[in-house]
């Protein structure tokens, strides 16, 4: 079939643009992006530092043992990364938390501002655009990479407030962008259905016979493609649905005051909500560069479905000698992880559209967080973790720098989507240009 645009293909079908979403990413229709590998990006942030004994690999190189924070890990060992000893050497205004999300997926100073934190000069937002958007930016000015939304940023749990400690990307200088933490929001950013829950239409219902005119257009394995996609939809609508009437309690809601949320204890159900709608965003090419968000930093989730119920912040300040306090630590990153490993295992197990291996061999799950340990503020020893193979980094490995600047590997993640940056963020952290040893 000749390159053709996807709208073209629809016209000429004469079905309605509707259907676009479900035809993004059939191989057999050799659109301008179906034309090289794909490669995928998405970043997952988790808050407040991690217990360093139980993260970090004792061993360098090929032969490491997991430690208990990243033992849901162990099936895709092979395919970890491990980057110890980059640091965050942004310093300025604002507090520890501060810079460290603020300057995490940046690199570069916060602007002064009246926002004040728990010690230091009080900051405002980022002074530069994070990595993430400088590489949809990127992938956006060319029709073989150019995707529907570019990017897409999903969070759970993160608060409605706006300030530095709850956003993490940045389009621009003085430009956050906020994460959609709600399921039902970014059904309806992918799908264009109402917000209103309880009305929720079936974005099925109205284009079966238009979708029944694209199946005998295409291949029989494009087919297939656009039935998964489309049981995928159901299969969410059904379940928003069920959670939707579930809220129904039968008398009027109070509403409560902007920015409280109660919903602490459905984190698992948004997360693993959250995950799926990631996997279908890039097995319909939706887009190539996503982040992840798990509430913020100085956040204050209570995971009681572990037995902890104390805030997460809160144990974080607690010092080493607190046994106590360490081990419950241990499980929440330890959480965290086995949300990373159930989304590396639904990528892995999805088959890449019209090209090789799975999703995961594409794309590229980097794990961070904002400080190396919680109780000490440190930006020495940021965890930095990288599962899958989209950018063609050497994995099933355990690499350890010595107090690299982190703009460096922000740099190598832009160079492997052959974006050569000379520079990103702050210049005088990248004077030795990318990290040379992850090829």
């Amino acid at each position: 079939m000749p390159r053709a645009s996807r709208r073209e293909f629809l016209r000429t079908l004469g079905v309605s643009a509707a259907v676009l979403p479900f035809v993004g990413n059939l191989p057999g229709l050799a659109f301008d992006n179906q034309t090289r590998r794909k490669q995928r990006l998405l970043i997952v942030f988790s808050p407040d530092g991690t217990v360093p004994w139980n993260f970090w690999p004792d061993e360098v190189g090929k032969d490491f043992k997991l430690k208990p924070i990243t033992e849901p890990l162990e099936p895709f060992k092979d395919k970890l990364l491990f980057l110890k000893g980059l640091s965050n050497k942004v310093r300025g205004d604002g507090d520890g938390h501060m810079r460290g999300i603020g300057c995490m997926l940046t690199g570069i100073e916060l602007f002064p501002g009246n926002i004040q934190g728990g010690s230091d000069t009080p900051a405002g937002w980022c002074s530069g655009l994070s990595i993430d958007q400088e590489i949809r930016n990127k992938l956006q000015a060319d029709a073989a990479t150019k995707t529907r939304f570019g990017s897409l940023e999903f969070g759970v749990m993160v608060p409605e407030r706006a300030d530095t400690w709850t956003r993490m990307v940045y389009a621009g200088p003085n430009k956050p962008i906020t994460p959609i933490d709600n399921p039902y929001q970014m059904f309806n950013k992918l799908y264009g259905r109402k917000k209103d829950n309880a009305a929720l239409a079936s974005v099925l219902d109205d284009l079966n016979a238009d979708l029944k005119k694209v199946a005998g257009a295409v291949s029989a394995s494009d087919r297939k493609l656009l039935d998964d996609h489309a049981a995928f939809v159901r299969e969410m609508e059904a379940e928003l649905k069920a959670d939707a009437a579930a809220k129904d309690v039968g008398h009027k809601v109070p509403e409560l005051e902007p920015g409280v949320r109660e919903e602490n204890d459905q984190m698992p159900k948004l997360s693993k909500m959250q995950i799926e709608l990631i996997v279908n965003s890039f097995l319909a090419d939706f887009t190539r560069v996503a982040t992840l968000q798990y509430t913020n930093s100085v956040g204050e989730p209570k995971m009681r479905w572990l037995g902890v119920n104390e805030g997460q912040h809160s144990l974080s300040h607690e010092p080493d000698s607190n046994k106590d306090a360490q081990e419950k630590l241990t499980k929440i990153n330890k959480w965290y992880c086995e949300q990373i490993a159930y989304l590396a295992k639904r990528l892995a197990d999805t088959p890449e559209p019209g090209g090789t291996g799975s999703l995961l061999d594409n794309t590229t799950i980097v794990w961070t967080n904002e400080l190396g340990q919680g109780n000490s503020h440190t930006h020495n020893n940021i965890p930095w973790l990288l599962i899958g193979g989209g950018l063609g980094f050497k994995t099933g490995r355990s690499l350890k720098y010595k107090d690299v600047p982190h703009n460096r590997l922000l740099m190598s993640l832009a160079h492997a989507f052959d974006h050569g940056v000379k520079t990103f963020g702050n210049p005088k952290f990248c004077g030795d240009g990318p990290l040379t040893d992850l090829g």
